[in-house]
């Protein structure tokens, strides 16, 4: 049986674990799963992270995520997408901030830098 590679290093195999911390708003969840042996980069069981969030909603520190629904503007050649303003003031962004924009599965990522 062919072991798998890190997807983040692209090196290291995995090491079944059982100490991988969580923390959410200060809850530390010990989760089982396995880690790099390159990178260190962990990744807890599907099971394992689904009990963790189940543990969070019922201490209330699990956010629903936003979703918000907006049309997008047509300017010169390309799109604009218009950011409501408590997210503005949530995240710092302004004119200046660059930003990273992904394409994940069937989803668009926008993230500041």
């Amino acid at each position: 049986m062919k072991q798998r590679k890190c997807p983040i290093c692209e090196k290291g195999s995995f090491t079944k674990v059982d100490n991988i911390a969580l923390d959410i708003e200060g809850y530390v969840i010990i989760l089982k799963g396995e880690r790099c042996s390159e990178c260190g980069e962990e990744f807890p069981y599907e099971h394992e992270s689904q009990i963790a969030i189940e543990i969070a909603r019922r201490a209330g520190v699990w956010p629903e995520p936003l979703k918000l629904h907006r049309h997008l503007s047509k300017s010169g050649g390309g799109l604009i997408l218009r950011i409501p303003s408590d997210i503005e003031k949530q995240f710092n962004l302004n004119e200046n901030v660059p930003i990273t924009i992904s394409k994940v599965g069937n989803k668009i990522v926008i993230e500041p830098k």
